[in-house]
C-alpha cells in the first residue's frame, strides 16, 4: 500500500451529532443546547463534537452523551453519515449521526443548565444550526421502525410503568390514537410485560397496575419475531 497516497489527500473533519429523546408521559421530546462557539453562537443545536483520533465515533457519541446527561449504558444507535460538502460553514465536516432514548426523570437538572439545554416537543423544534433538523427527522422516522418491532420504548419509560402509560408513550412516537381495548390486548399477548401487584393510583380513584419489561421473555421469544405495533 503506497502510504502517500494517504498523504497526499487533505484531511477532513470527523464529528458525532447526538439527537436524543425523551417522554415525559404525554410528549415526545428531543434535547438540544445552545451552541457554545461559533459559527452559529448562541443558536439552538444538537449535542456533538469532533472524534478524537484515538477514539471510534461510537465512543466519541458516548462521551458526548455522557458529557450532557452524566448517563452511561443508554440506548444508542447510528443513524445516518451527513456528509454534504458545504453542511458545515466553518469548513469540510462529516458528521455522523446518533439517536439515543433516556428516561427524562433521570436526567439531571445541573447538567442541563450547565449545557443551556431544553427539552422540546417534536411540534415545536426551533431552528437549529446546519443540518441538525435533517438529523431529527430521520431520527423520529428511524424511531418509529424500531419500535413496531423492538422493544426499545421500554427505554422511555421508568422500570415500573402502567399500560395506559405504554400506550401514551406509542401513541406520542407515532402521533395517534390507538384504540385501548385492541392496544391492551395484543401488548398483553406478546408475554413480555410482568404484572405487579402494586397500582398507580394519582391518575385514577381505581389505580391501574403497574408492570414491567420481561427481558428473559423477551429474549426467548425474540427468534420467533415479535411485533409490537
Amino acid at each position: 500500500m503506497d502510504i502517500y497516497k494517504y498523504r497526499s489527500h487533505k484531511g477532513i473533519l470527523v464529528a458525532v451529532d447526538c439527537i436524543i429523546f425523551g417522554f415525559d408521559g404525554h410528549r415526545l421530546q428531543a434535547l438540544l443546547i445552545k451552541r457554545g462557539f461559533e459559527p452559529e453562537k448562541g443558536k439552538w443545536s444538537l449535542m456533538g463534537g469532533f472524534v478524537n483520533q484515538n477514539e471510534s465515533t461510537d465512543e466519541a457519541a458516548i462521551r458526548i452523551l455522557y458529557q450532557l446527561t452524566g448517563m452511561k449504558n443508554i440506548y444508542m444507535e447510528q443513524l445516518y453519515c451527513f456528509g454534504d460538502v458545504n453542511r458545515d460553514t466553518a469548513g469540510r465536516v462529516i458528521s455522523v449521526a446518533y439517536f439515543a432514548l433516556i428516561n427524562i426523570a433521570d436526567y439531571s437538572m445541573q447538567l442541563q443548565q450547565d449545557h443551556e439545554a431544553r427539552w422540546f416537543t417534536m411540534d415545536k423544534i426551533p431552528k437549529l444550526v446546519f443540518d441538525h433538523k435533517e438529523m431529527v427527522a430521520k431520527a423520529k422516522e428511524r424511531l418509529q421502525l424500531k419500535v413496531a418491532n423492538h422493544p426499545i420504548g421500554f427505554e422511555l419509560l421508568p422500570t415500573k410503568f402502567t399500560l395506559p402509560q405504554l400506550q401514551s408513550l406509542y401513541e406520542a412516537i407515532f402521533e395517534s390514537t390507538l384504540d385501548k381495548r385492541n392496544f391492551t390486548r395484543k401488548i398483553l399477548a406478546l408475554h413480555v410485560l410482568k404484572k405487579l401487584k402494586e397500582k398507580e393510583k394519582q391518575s385514577s380513584r381505581k389505580g391501574a397496575f403497574y408492570y414491567v419489561f420481561d427481558k428473559d421473555n423477551y429474549r426467548k421469544l425474540q427468534h420467533d419475531g415479535i411485533k409490537f405495533l
